[in-house]
């Protein structure tokens, strides 16, 4: 009979008890969208490891902290984007370069940051497009300014609800829709020329 995999809450319990264990399984099951999440946001794979991994200690070191009230994972990208957010402040850098040159070095970073537009149609051509349209999707998220960028990819990406966004940005429900409002019709002037 199989068991059924512990929730993040049961992990965050036993961790939070000094569960080596369980810290290592919500390592597991968060490193991945971290790692992406960061990526994306800084676009170089050193930082972005960097951050991936100083928010996994910080998650270690506050684990008391955390509220069981919130969703586990909205606490760890929340630690993820204020320290990528801090590190993109203090260091004022330009995270995709004009030329859109700086890319993932291996297919599990490639696989990991790349934005898939989906076809529906089996034909080769439109296969093509689809990847070219996701190429230059990236690349004009990658213009956009860090909070809003942080939003699309939270929504449109990794697939979060609006109040969720809110919490792990902190920043009011509504502040949320408009950044996304935003980045959609910025991201619709950059792309203009696809149509």
């Amino acid at each position: 009979m199989q068991q059924t995999p512990a929730t993040d809450h049961e992990l965050v319990t036993r961790a939070q008890a000094g569960s080596e264990t369980a810290y290592r399984e919500l390592l597991g099951r968060y490193q991945r969208p971290v790692f992406s999440l960061v990526y994306r946001m800084v676009r170089d794979r050193e930082q972005a490891e960097d951050l991936s991994q100083e928010t996994f200690v910080k998650m270690f070191n506050h684990i008391d902290r955390y509220d069981p009230e919130y969703k586990f994972s909205s606490w760890i990208f929340k630690i993820a984007n204020n320290l990528t957010i801090d590190s993109m402040r203090k260091k004022r850098l330009d995270t995709v370069s004009i030329d859109g040159s700086r890319h993932a070095d291996t297919p599990d970073e490639v696989e990991a940051s790349r934005i898939t537009i989906q076809s529906r149609d089996a034909n080769p051509e439109e296969y093509v497009e689809a990847k070219e349209l996701g190429a230059e999707l990236e690349l004009a998220i990658g213009d956009l300014r860090p909070e809003y960028r942080t939003a699309i990819l939270l929504r449109h990406v990794e697939g979060r609800p609006y109040e969720e966004i809110s919490e792990i940005m902190e920043v009011p429900l509504g502040t949320v829709k408009t950044y996304i409002h935003r980045a959609r019709s910025e991201l619709r002037g950059t792309l203009a020329h696809l149509r």
